[in-house]
């Protein structure tokens, strides 16, 4: 009862804040509609905190420097962007672009100054649209959120982590701050049912952007799993168990390991 009261909640103030958005996607500059989308997120934080049951718990601000950066964050949820954005200012993030779709989702966008990754037009394709958008970053002085292994973990799992946030880090030369976090114990991928508890998310220690790629990556993908499991561990109370890596799912499903199959995958 009470994920689906949450999933209620969740596409009312949804369907209020496109509303709200909407005088202002012909008129320009971009203010209000980030001001509105920044005022959406905390209202979800608050759908979690009172409807869920789930708190939010946030530690390492003292690792966010002034001025622009990328954070490079574990992805176990389709709640840990409404944790992270209310959470630091002039927040851009980086999305496939199956979220221009939905309607009015494309011109919010826009004017969030998000980076929209063309998924469809192959690899040329998808690394000019990266470029496009980094470069409208580094003009606007942003941060940029980042999801390196492209897509939703499962508790305990991990995918390979993918190249373009050391490209962006380089191009944008601005350091990297690593997220970690457990709230995939408590709302599962993109899973309805929704557990009670403290959901943490940690900033943990910026890295140096001009390490070498298989350097950065392999540093990346160790303290962001490392602190990932313990945070686990913590909301758990289980031992802190190495996340395993599996492989990437297809398009349009989600992985469901097994210890019998690490490659399964179902359709969310």
């Amino acid at each position: 009862m009470r994920g689906l009261v949450f999933t209620l909640v969740y596409y009312l103030l949804s369907v209020v804040y496109v509303l709200a958005s909407l005088p202002f996607l012909i008129l320009p500059g971009h203010t209000p509609v980030r001001t509105i989308i920044r005022s959406y997120t905390r209202a979800m934080n608050l759908n979690l905190r009172f409807v869920a049951g789930i708190r939010k718990e946030v530690r390492g601000q003292s690792n966010l420097p002034d001025g622009p950066f990328i954070l490079a964050a574990k992805h176990q949820s389709w709640g840990d962007g409404f944790l992270v954005y209310p959470e630091v200012k002039n927040l851009a993030f980086v999305t496939g672009d199956h979220l221009e779709k939905f309607p009015l989702v494309g011109g919010i966008l826009r004017k969030l100054g998000a980076i929209v990754i063309d998924t469809c037009g192959g690899g040329d394709r998808k690394a000019a649209s990266l470029a496009e958008g980094m470069e409208r970053a580094r003009e606007e002085g942003r941060r940029v959120l980042i999801y390196p292994e492209g897509h939703l973990a499962p508790i305990g799992h991990h995918f390979r982590y993918k190249a373009g946030v050391w490209h962006m880090a380089r191009a944008m030369n601005v350091p990297v701050i690593p997220v970690a976090t457990n709230v995939g114990v408590f709302w599962k991928q993109q899973e309805r049912t929704k557990t009670p508890g403290t959901a943490v998310i940690e900033f943990l220690p910026a890295l140096d952007p001009t390490l070498p790629k298989a350097e950065f990556l392999e540093v990346l993908t160790e303290v962001v799993e490392t602190r990932t499991a313990d945070l686990v561990a913590e909301a758990t109370g289980e031992p802190v168990k190495p996340a395993i890596l599996i492989p990437d799912p297809p398009k349009g499903t989600e992985a469901s390991p097994t210890p019998d199959d690490l490659a399964a995958f179902s359709r969310p």
